[in-house]
């Protein structure tokens, strides 16, 4: 089975049935999603770009993309540390002209798991069928570059309930607290501080404070 020519419903070999011989067809690049195993990200990206020249089809994959954004971790010993924090982690972007033969190389790429798309069942017996690739949108690219582009850095720290903290700035500054909550999704924490002789809780920002030893 070959791809369709409409871009919006590619048939793709069935993983374990008869293939007919691909018929070449020219087809406008698309992003599609490729689910790859975690933390080899990288070692995707770099192994599909070293096989697309040996096997002949560098023309047909424009640009792998792994979209990340800015981040500032926080060690244990106070020293802050600029990395970059992957949008969407176990997921590589892949801009390209799919067809059969592209199909086929991602597909084989070690450490890849499948195309993000839509299931389709086998036409005979029973067990599950292939993914069919969906193209993202242009909305949605969009919207994926434009998060790693312009969103703020996240701020990641080794803390939790208990650590004692210090203060580095805001009016609370040089202040020692026990923190109480922690919360990674909005880069703060909460913390007693003794304000006045009384243990206060106090929001504080990931970056106002420095965990003690």
């Amino acid at each position: 089975m070959t791809y369709s020519s409409s871009e919006s419903d590619l048939d793709l070999p069935w993983e374990d049935g008869e293939q007919e011989e691909p018929v070449q067809q020219k087809v406008r690049p698309r992003w599609y999603a490729v689910q790859v195993a975690s933390g080899c990200e990288k070692r995707v990206k770099v192994n599909i770009e070293q096989r697309k020249d040996t096997l002949g089809v560098a023309d047909r994959l424009v640009e792998i993309a792994i979209p990340q954004t800015s981040a500032v971790k926080i060690r244990k010993d106070g020293v802050r540390q600029n990395i970059e924090e992957k949008v969407f982690p176990g997921y590589v972007l892949i801009r390209m002209a799919l067809d059969d033969e592209v199909w086929q190389v991602i597909k084989n790429t070690p450490n890849v798991i499948n195309f993000v798309g839509a299931e389709q069942k086998l036409r005979y017996g029973r067990g599950r069928g292939h993914v069919k690739p969906v193209p993202l949108s242009r909305s949605e690219v969009d919207r994926i570059f434009k998060q790693a582009e312009e969103q703020e850095p996240i701020v990641k720290i080794d803390m939790e309930v208990g650590n004692q903290i210090l203060v580095l700035s805001g009016p609370f500054k040089d202040f020692e607290g026990e923190v109480i909550e922690v919360s990674y999704e909005r880069n703060k924490l909460k913390a007693l501080l003794s304000i006045f002789g009384r243990d206060t809780p106090v929001e504080l920002e990931f970056n106002q404070v420095e965990k003690q030893s």
